[in-house]
């Protein structure tokens, strides 16, 4: 038997024993030793929904995972048992037009941890597609191999911007995605990366993750000029806060033909379509990623990504409720971590 924290409701997670799942054809069961906490598990935890993602039954929630791989099934010759694994939380249908041409993170049959009704990894033990477990070094952490999801994430917008020597890059929000696109940026050679937030205590982390410039985006105006002084005009704009206010900012800060691309989730939002057909802006979806999980482990054993520093806080299964309110009791909080087999 293993343990299970389930959200039944919004505020409510509860610590439940269910059977060990066992690992089928192809399969893998990794007993999970980290699970960083995402912006979409705390809005689960709060509302019990993102948009048309809503909760109908009970939900495990997590899906930033790693661990090592406890058992296999029939078929799979690697990773082998005792291979610490970083886990890539989708699982898609292999068969309809996005996956065969390769966007399988648009398969409109995908199954995504911790999305309703799929469980999460807040639990000891997950069973997962052998190819959805990536090896990782042992230069990698625990915890840096559970952020290996987020990296990608951020890997996955730096290439849909097509970021290179050169750029001049804006990334809107300094919170734990926008920190990372913010050194993916500067991996690739960007020659000036500007990140506006309006908490000081964010701009000042954007700073040590090596920011060029750091704006406050409270102000319209100012937030603008200061842009200017610092980076001139944005070739690429990574938005990552979904939020009204700071979409316009970025939009209004960047050069002719550059790339915006939206990170950040949110509802509806506006976009001033003279500023976007004057300058032939190119505006960008991302959802998740694809194909990006090897590269971001590698950049991250490279030691040029700072993923162990954005863990603020270490949680039992136990405590999956202090870890999800991490961000919120304490502003400086970046990356919660729970620890389901401590």
């Amino acid at each position: 038997m293993q343990r299970v924290a389930v959200l039944t409701e919004p505020d409510h997670v509860v610590l439940e024993t269910r059977e060990v799942p066992e690992p089928g054809a192809g399969q893998v069961q990794v007993q999970v030793r980290a699970v960083s906490v995402c912006g979409s598990d705390v809005h689960y935890y709060d509302h019990g929904r993102i948009g048309g993602f809503v909760m109908h039954a009970p939900l495990v929630l997590g899906h930033e995972t790693s661990g090592v791989v406890s058992a296999v099934g029939s078929g799979v010759g690697s990773p082998a048992v005792g291979t610490r694994v970083a886990i890539e939380p989708q699982v898609e249908c292999g068969r309809c037009a996005q996956c065969r041409q390769g966007r399988y993170h648009l398969c409109p049959d995908i199954a995504f941890f911790a999305t309703p009704p799929v469980d999460g990894s807040f639990a000891e033990y997950v069973v997962v597609p052998a190819h959805r477990a990536h090896p990782v070094p042992d230069t990698v952490s625990d915890e840096a191999a559970a952020l290996i999801e987020p990296l990608s994430v951020a890997l996955h917008a730096a290439a849909k911007a097509d970021i290179g020597p050169g750029t001049r890059v804006l990334v809107s929000g300094a919170g734990p995605v926008g920190l990372l696109c913010l050194q993916v940026a500067l991996a690739r050679g960007a020659a000036a990366v500007a990140v506006t937030d309006v908490m000081a205590l964010r701009r000042e982390a954007a700073t040590d993750y090596g920011a060029t410039a750091t704006i406050d985006g409270n102000d319209h105006e100012t937030g603008l000029a200061a842009l200017g002084a610092a980076i001139g005009q944005a070739d690429v704009v990574l938005e990552c806060t979904g939020v009204q206010p700071a979409i316009d900012l970025a939009v209004a800060a960047t050069a002719p033909a550059a790339t915006v691309v939206l990170v950040g989730t949110g509802s509806s939002i506006t976009l001033p379509l003279d500023v976007v057909q004057a300058r032939e802006l190119t505006v960008k979806g991302t959802f998740r990623y694809a194909h990006v999980y090897p590269a971001a482990i590698e950049l991250a054993a490279s030691g040029r990504i700072r993923l162990d520093d954005m863990v603020t806080s270490h949680h039992p299964l136990e405590d999956a409720v202090g870890a999800l309110l991490a961000a919120r009791r304490d502003p400086l909080a970046l990356k919660a971590v729970v620890h389901p087999s401590s």
